[in-house]
């Protein structure tokens, strides 16, 4: 495949006695990334309901975009003329962009898989499309990504385990596609810097499709990998299980991408297996809503509870949100239908995750990683037991709520 020259390189910095947990960094053309890195998704060219100066601002030095949304919408040639989605949309970090492969499958009306690819119904009009790998690339070399993402057949939990071998096969029969094309680009003459193909490991929750996947993903030496296929509705025992057999799996002077993971706990679960890099749209999905994150679980903002309380969201956070505004003011600008409420729920958020991720790396720097996460779920898990309790106590028929909340 083509050959891939500086900048990009990645490279730890320090590992935990305990656990699979490293602290690095990856150069890209558009800056270094700390890791372990949570990414903002910014899946139409915005992170919703924030302006980038403020993404910057929270730490975010990585964003993703989407192929399948930006193909769309406002289309991949329209971006290439303004020089890239980062001049396009005014982001100076660095851009992971998605391959779509999750998108044709969770979103779209009627799609069909083929060995060409998939063809599917846009959900935004029903206009009939179709994505292959070389159309992926295609996208994503116009977008100008620093990370591209092969194109890849996601399946959701529950399928046979004969469904995911055809899976895997598919995947790597795409992938091999990607690269050919992604190859024959001539990148170093056409962007002045050098965008990187990551491969996806497949398989669902079977072991041997797991471990057959991701041996034909090192075989291509690619500059690194994910784990998909997980968050997909697989109970949560199953998808750490896959995730630390499948890190482990994975050579260890590359990246480690697991795809769609967002909550506090299974980051530093997922983190203690080797993972490196995560991206969620739960930060800010939920602050549209009016939930906030806290260490102490999840907070619904706009909950009469909240109406006269004069805290902080969370009392430990240095976001901006947090050093200016109370609880009730937040709560009051939901239900007035201002939209600096989801503004500043964002906002609050993505702050909270990258500091999140900075006290992760601290404590690695540290040698203090695994008393860290410790307490990290410990709060986690107790903060959601009492949210849990509160609306039990709140709602006719009392527990029985407990597990629909």
């Amino acid at each position: 495949m083509h050959k891939l020259d500086a900048p990009f390189k990645f490279k730890v910095l320090a590992t935990d006695k305990n656990s699979s947990a490293r602290r690095g960094a990856i150069q890209t053309g558009h800056g270094e990334i700390q890791t372990p890195v949570f990414m903002p998704v910014g899946t139409s060219g915005s992170v919703k309901a924030m302006t980038f100066e403020s993404v910057w601002e929270s730490g975010a030095r990585i964003i993703l975009g989407n192929t399948y949304h930006l193909y769309l919408r406002p289309g991949h040639e329209l971006i290439k003329s303004f020089g890239g989605l980062h001049k396009y949309q005014g982001w100076d970090g660095a851009i992971l962009s998605d391959s779509a492969g999750y998108q044709v499958f969770s979103l779209s009306n009627l799609n069909k898989v083929t060995e060409d690819g998939v063809a599917f119904r846009s959900h935004l009009d029903g206009s009939k499309h179709m994505f292959t790998p070389e159309l992926s690339m295609e996208i994503q070399l116009a977008l100008g990504s620093d990370i591209v993402m092969a194109f890849d057949h996601c399946l959701p939990y529950g399928v046979a385990e004969s469904e995911a071998a055809k899976a895997v096969d598919r995947t790597h029969r795409w992938l091999q596609r990607c690269v050919k094309t992604f190859g024959e680009e001539g990148l170093a003459n056409e962007n002045p810097w050098q965008q990187v193909l990551f491969g996806i490991v497949q398989g669902g929750v079977y072991e041997n499709e797991r471990r057959r996947s991701a041996a034909q993903l090192v075989d291509l030496n690619l500059p690194g990998y994910a784990v998909g296929g997980l968050s997909v509705g697989e109970p949560t025992p199953a998808m750490r299980e896959m995730t630390e057999l499948t890190a482990g799996l994975l050579p260890a002077d590359k990246p480690r991408y697991l795809m769609g993971v967002g909550y506090p706990d299974d980051i530093v679960d997922s983190v203690s297996r080797g993972i490196d890099m995560f991206d969620c749209v739960l930060p800010t999905r939920l602050a549209r809503k009016g939930t906030v994150i806290t260490r102490d679980g999840r907070l619904v903002v706009k909950n009469s509870r909240y109406q006269d309380d004069s805290r902080p969201i969370d009392s430990e956070c240095n976001c901006p949100v947090c050093k200016r505004h109370s609880r009730a003011y937040i709560r009051h600008l939901f239900h007035a239908g201002e939209m600096l409420g989801p503004m500043l729920a964002s906002t609050h958020n993505i702050c909270f995750y990258q500091q999140f991720m900075q006290e992760i790396r601290d404590s690695l720097e540290a040698g203090e990683f695994s008393s860290y996460a410790s307490r990290v779920r410990q709060r986690w898990i107790d903060g959601e037991k009492h949210r849990l309790e509160e609306i039990a106590s709140a709602t006719p028929g009392g527990r029985k709520s407990i597990n629909n909340p």
